[in-house]
């Protein structure tokens, strides 16, 4: 079996490594390893031959995680609405003086394909104004150069593809879900009738796309992923964002990253092995990474607590037909706590005593319910304390998480998220939840660009857009962005993927000013999120900056007054 076939078979699990294991560079039929950057790299082994999958075996910092998609197809009228352009800023700028139409950048879009043949993908004479297209569902063709599974299609063969009747018998990928498309065609789309039919924030940049391939059966199982919803997981992901990479010429063209993705697991706190890697691209030159704040505002999937040495009970309200879930507890050090679950029949598992990392099983004898809790005593990104709890057949009903401080210092507080709520399969929700500390990871890399959205229609934040700060008190999002009925080639779609796709327009925008009209050429993305910032408009009505709002709502004309000196009033 060839690394391809490891990479892409069942039998096979990836782990995420911060070093190079020596045994990379060896022949060896149960593994394969693929670099991203420097020591970041994946081995894939082969479950038969290693410890399950878990946070004692191999560390949670080295687990991938599933990530959901950020937008969903909305009600609404199928006509082009200018509204959220304009309120932005965004179409102001596209006119003269400043042009900025996306001219010599390229925008990324890390996601479930692109309808290369759609004509808002393409320049008035028909050819494609897409760079690259890597489908890692495709393993008919050639790889990208230093990758080792899916297939590349550059521009010539997408340009000789739209010359057929039938393109795809050329070039095969397609979009089946939608979601990539219509977040491309905001950020990117071409002016269609003058712009009077359709146009994207960038109607001029370039294009790279990545069709990510759905995660395995196996991660879904161990994250109790609900059945036929769209997930993807941390390894393709970073391949994906490596990938891009190559189309980024420094002070001559800029890339835009945009990332419409995201998993309300993790630290909350942007110390992750992926946010670390989009750290590192954000502080380059001529490179910015944009992400939506995900969707989890309004879904009650987590409750945050002060610890104290008194026992506290979270409830947890589950439905008929949940088949099972996962919820993450973390608690702020150098406290420790405790753990206790009560099921809804009154049946107590006693407190438990964990070690350095421990895994402890339970099962209910009325409830029939089984449960799995990983302890991590000392977390490796952040230090913290972290309990994976994992439900297997939960009976319905209120189930009660009882916890206490074993060890409690002042201002010692604990969070418990579950999964988002694509990804759970029926009623499941806090009945006392918090709905700050929601925005989705990676959405705390410090210096990307993270985005919540509001309704443009009313200038209302939107109730189920996430919010900040981060869970030891990272001052994210940076700005809010229309996310509302947001017109896209496939119709109107709401979600923080669509305010994400605005944003990464803009900063398109940006990018062509200072770097390919070279009036501020070493910008970074740190750069362009202060930019952003600075000519946000600020919601006086909140605390500065805000929970929801970040610096304010995304405004390209207040963003280049300040830049010009003309500070508004």
């Amino acid at each position: 079996m060839n690394c391809r076939e490891k990479i892409l078979s069942e039998d096979y699990m990836s782990i995420l490594l911060d070093y190079v294991p020596e045994e990379a560079d060896q022949e060896d039929e149960s593994f394969c390893y693929q670099q991203v950057d420097g020591t970041l790299g994946i081995y894939y082994l082969d479950r038969s031959a290693v410890l399950p999958l878990s946070p004692v075996n191999y560390l949670y910092r080295y687990l991938p995680q599933l990530f959901c998609l950020g937008a969903f197809p909305a009600a609404g009228s199928r006509t082009f609405r200018t509204e959220p352009l304009e309120g932005s800023g965004i179409l102001a700028q596209q006119r003269p003086p400043l042009e900025l139409t996306g001219r010599r950048v390229v925008m990324a879009f890390i996601d479930t394909g692109i309808s290369y043949e759609n004509p808002v993908f393409r320049y008035s004479d028909g050819s494609s104004r897409i760079l690259a297209i890597w489908d890692q569902t495709d393993q008919s063709g050639q790889s990208p150069e230093g990758f080792l599974y899916g297939t590349e299609y550059v521009r010539e063969q997408i340009d000789r593809a739209l010359e057929l009747e039938d393109p795809h018998s050329l070039v095969p990928e397609k979009d089946e879900i939608g979601h990539g498309t219509a977040v491309a065609s905001v950020a990117a789309g071409s002016r269609l009738e003058e712009g009077s039919l359709f146009t994207g924030a960038a109607p001029d940049c370039e294009i790279v796309a990545v069709k990510l391939r759905p995660a395995k059966q196996y991660l879904r199982d161990y994250y109790r992923i609900a059945d036929k919803e769209p997930a993807y997981s941390t390894d393709d992901i970073l391949l994906a964002v490596k990938y891009v990479q190559q189309f980024v010429i420094p002070l001559y063209r800029p890339i835009v990253i945009c990332l419409g993705l995201g998993t309300s697991f993790g630290s909350h706190s942007g110390v992750s092995l992926f946010s670390e890697y989009l750290q590192r691209i954000a502080r380059s030159v001529s490179q910015a990474v944009v992400i939506g704040g995900g969707n989890e505002g309004n879904t009650a999937g987590h409750f945050r607590g002060r610890l104290t040495e008194n026992q506290q009970q979270v409830e947890l309200r589950v439905g008929e037909g949940v088949t099972g879930f996962t919820a993450e507890l973390w608690g702020s050090k150098p406290s420790v706590f405790r753990l206790a679950v009560r099921s809804p029949g009154g049946e107590q598992l006693p407190e438990v005593e964990f070690g350095l990392g421990s895994t402890v099983e339970y099962t209910f004898v009325y409830e029939k319910t089984r449960i799995q809790i990983t302890d991590t005593a000392n977390e490796r990104n952040t230090g913290d304390q972290l309990m994976l709890i994992r439900f297997t057949a939960p009976s319905p009903g209120v189930w009660t998480f009882l916890i206490r401080g074993a060890r409690v210092f002042p201002e010692s507080i604990f969070d418990i998220w579950l999964a988002p709520q694509q990804f759970r399969s029926g009623e499941l929700f806090f009945l006392v939840p918090d709905p700050d500390v929601t925005l989705t990871v990676p959405s705390y890399t410090t210096d990307a660009v993270t985005v919540t959205f509001y309704n443009s229609e009313n200038g209302s934040f939107y109730y189920r857009s996430g919010r900040g700060f981060g869970r030891t008190g990272e001052i994210k999002p940076d700005l809010a962005a229309p996310g509302v009925e947001i017109s896209t080639v496939n119709g109107p779609y709401s979600g923080s993927s669509m305010a994400a796709a605005l944003t990464a327009g803009a900063c398109a925008q940006l990018m062509q000013w200072c770097v390919a009209e070279n009036n501020y050429s070493r910008i970074s993305g740190r750069g362009i999120q202060t930019f952003l910032s600075r000519g946000a408009r600020e919601q006086t009505q909140e605390e500065y900056p805000s929970r929801r709002w970040g610096y304010g709502q995304l405004d390209m004309r207040r963003t280049f007054d300040e830049i010009a000196g003309n500070y508004p009033e």
